[in-house]
């Protein structure tokens, strides 16, 4: 039986369902409050992907003049490798496209190999390095880029 995903804007009452995801997906969560103001921001774009009514991942991206930055893309392990974090990706990059955003950037672990290989499958390439950006385990980001023409 092949599960169907809905992928939807966010709204402040998902904040619940993604704090849950944060904790599942991460050793350094974001806080209620810190998703909470990310989603209420104007020039925010968030999304979440749900199973059978329930949330099973979420992306968000951030609007600053003609760059885009995505803030945070999670998918519960159990969901994983079946295509949602592109479709969020997919939402996320289109939607700050249209807004008129040429290029996006985003952080990611260098130890995330899944991670970077679907990022650069999508155009983003690596463009700096922040050291210890990470907090717990500390570790250093890779920057990436994608100019968003090309991802479409």
């Amino acid at each position: 039986m092949v599960e169907r995903y809905l992928i939807r804007r966010a709204s402040p009452a998902d904040v619940p369902a993604l704090v849950g995801i944060e904790r599942e997906c991460f050793s350094d969560p974001w806080t209620a409050s810190g998703i909470r103001e990310t989603i209420q921001y104007e020039t925010a774009r968030a999304f979440v992907a749900e199973s059978g009514g329930r949330a099973v991942g979420y992306v968000m991206a951030r609007i600053s003049g003609e760059e885009g930055e995505i803030l945070n893309l999670a998918v519960l392990p159990r969901s994983r490798r079946k295509g949602i974090a592109r479709c969020l990706l997919d939402e996320a990059l289109g939607s700050i496209a249209a807004a008129g955003v040429t290029e996006a950037y985003l952080e990611v672990r260098q130890s995330n190999a899944e991670a970077i290989t679907l990022y650069q499958s999508l155009g983003f390439r690596p463009v700096g390095l922040r050291p210890d950006y990470y907090r717990d385990p500390r570790e250093d980001a890779l920057v990436l880029r994608a100019p968003l023409r090309t991802l479409r």
